[in-house]
């Protein structure tokens, strides 16, 4: 499932294509949906924006369009007239006189007004983004020490959406090995300077991933195989999906756990729960 900094790009280059521009058209391929065809077509886009892996499609006339990719959805932007090579099902297209952004796959989609935003029950319980400037160390600090969460186990806190929105499974295993952490450990099993550089790598780490469209390696070592022609997929993570394989850091094998009823990959050496 794409995590918040693939929803993040996702988002920029949909705001790209729409973003305070009139629609012309805007279509839903869910049957519920299409009573708001008319009210959003010849409408101004205000903006498209993330929270976590929420997308939010603004208007001018107080609606709103969620969208959730989950696993299969994708988002493809095209010229006006134009329409991408693919199988998938269009769930959802806007349309203005330039571009257009086209929804496939995704099955969580609905049109909200602004109390309905605040009232929904996913969105209303979402955590700070962990892309957002606001979301500092401090901030981040006094969650993983707050009555609500210290006593939980990071693997399964990590991909809270209450805790923080936008990790997902691949940025909890790297960010837990970057810190050195066991995902059993719970944050009061951590000293101070633990959490604090936790606090510290879990924005850095997921900031990292939105530039570089998903490298989460230390990047000298990612441009250093990348140049050497190993493809994009097997340079990106520390241990995300290397079960097996050594340990950049010290050599040892890479363990593939589950944790919050997932996969979860971890070095043994280096995230030693003694």
């Amino acid at each position: 499932m794409p995590e918040g900094p693939e929803i993040r790009r996702a988002a920029d280059a949909v705001n790209a294509a729409i973003g305070g521009r009139k629609t012309i058209a805007v279509y839903f391929g869910l049957e519920h949906l299409k009573q708001f065809e008319p009210r959003l077509s010849n409408t101004l886009v205000k903006s498209v924006t993330s929270h976590g892996k929420a997308m939010l499609t603004r208007f001018a006339n107080g609606l709103t369009i969620y969208s959730h990719n989950q696993l299969y959805g994708r988002w493809y932007i095209c010229n006006s007239g134009e329409s991408p090579n693919t199988k998938r099902q269009l769930r959802l297209a806007i349309h203005n006189r330039k571009q257009s952004a086209l929804l496939y796959s995704a099955s969580e989609i609905e049109v909200l007004d602004e109390n309905e935003i605040e009232q929904h029950p996913f969105l209303s319980k979402l955590g700070p983004d962990v892309q957002e400037r606001t979301t500092g160390i401090m901030l981040i600090l006094e969650r993983l020490t707050s009555h609500n969460f210290r006593k939980r186990q990071l693997g399964n806190l990590l991909t809270d959406q209450s805790f923080l929105a936008g990790l997902g499974n691949y940025l909890r295993c790297e960010i837990l090995f970057v810190a050195g952490l066991h995902p059993a450990m719970r944050p009061c099993d951590c000293n101070i300077d633990q959490l604090t550089l936790l606090a510290e790598i879990i924005p850095s780490l997921a900031q990292q991933s939105y530039a570089t469209a998903g490298i989460t390696n230390e990047l000298q070592r990612a441009n250093d195989m990348r140049q050497k022609g190993v493809e994009f997929e097997q340079y990106r993570f520390h241990v995300f999906r290397r079960a097996g394989e050594q340990c950049y850091r010290c050599g040892e094998k890479v363990l593939k756990i589950t944790a919050g009823s997932q996969a979860c990959y971890l070095c043994p050496r280096c995230q030693s729960m003694e």
